[in-house]
């Protein structure tokens, strides 16, 4: 089943991990679990598949399409999805979002393609044709994924905003942008355009900040750890009780910090070793290249567990 016409995206929107077997096969009966346990957390929005948190870069095309369709079958009656888009082509990305929209998802998280890394930013027509395409493909709200405004795959201000003119589909943009100059700039602005485009902040290691500048939500991997935490954050701050805010964010802080210190390829590694430590998920494994963690970052994971009060 499919909540397509009834998603709102705002508020807190976990990204799920994906569960793996010895053989780095996808082991469905635990990923099932694990989604339905974040679905069935009071006060999320949506749940999102497919994204960085769940290695979508490791799955292919089918996996992909299974992980949806087993996600929906889990979940799709009591909560939206939003499948991520990943794909270094336009037209594989169309294929993709056409995918999502027929078997049943509520929206769709658009990355950018990897092929613009070598400069895609200076050539922002690029941008506006791979939004185009996915948008033909399909009538589904999309997100916009803007990566740190450090690296060649971000969108510059002016490219969103002629994005956000060019495609009324794009109701959203998941913002990465690792500025906060520039990501209380994108609240501001995008915000409050005649179409406006909620920000949902992923700046899971400073959470609260971003969340009291005013983005309306946040989509985020950490959220399929601590949805319960996040929620009672974003609540806080949505009813201005900077007090209690702050008391739920001295509980996120030392699992953000656990979660996001370098290498930073690690965090959604080091997010299923905490489920492992808390019973939402049988084993830790990731596919390679991402490799499992030592035993001394294990020890620092569950000591931030029991900061955390977990």
């Amino acid at each position: 089943m499919s909540h397509t016409n009834k998603i709102k995206l705002e508020g807190v929107i976990p990204a799920t991990l994906l569960a793996f077997d010895k053989d780095f096969e996808i082991d469905e009966k635990s990923s099932r679990k694990h989604i339905k346990h974040c679905a069935l957390t009071h006060g999320i929005s949506a749940l999102t598949i497919n994204g960085h948190s769940s290695e979508v870069h490791a799955c292919d095309y089918e996996e992909q399409k299974r992980i949806l369709n087993f996600s929906l079958d889990e979940v799709g009656d009591i909560i939206p999805i939003i499948n991520g888009v990943y794909a270094d082509g336009s037209i594989e990305a169309a294929k993709i979002a056409r995918m999502s929209e027929v078997n049943g998802a509520s929206a769709l998280l658009c990355f950018p393609p990897q092929s613009m890394s070598m400069g895609g930013h200076l050539r922002p027509e690029m941008a506006l044709e791979h939004f185009k395409r996915i948008a033909d493909a399909t009538d589904l709200p999309l997100i916009c994924f803007n990566y740190p405004s450090s690296g060649n795959l971000t969108y510059p201000f002016e490219t969103l905003l002629k994005l956000f003119e060019t495609v009324p589909t794009i109701k959203a943009i998941k913002d990465w942008s690792n500025d906060p100059m520039l990501h209380e700039k994108h609240i501001r602005t995008f915000q409050n355009l005649t179409n406006p485009v909620n920000v949902l902040t992923t700046h899971s290691s400073w959470l609260m900040s971003s969340l009291v500048m005013g983005a309306k939500g946040l989509l985020s991997g950490a959220g399929s750890v601590i949805a319960n935490l996040q929620v009672a954050l974003f609540t806080a701050i949505q009813k201005k009780d900077l007090q209690e805010a702050q008391k739920i964010n001295d509980q996120i802080f030392p699992l953000a910090q656990a979660f996001y210190s370098p290498p930073f390829l690690d965090m959604h590694n080091r997010m299923k070793e905490v489920l492992v430590m808390t019973g939402n998920m049988k084993e830790a494994i990731v596919r390679p290249p991402l490799m499992k963690l030592g035993e001394k970052e294990i020890n620092n994971l569950r000591k931030a567990v029991k900061l955390s009060s977990l």
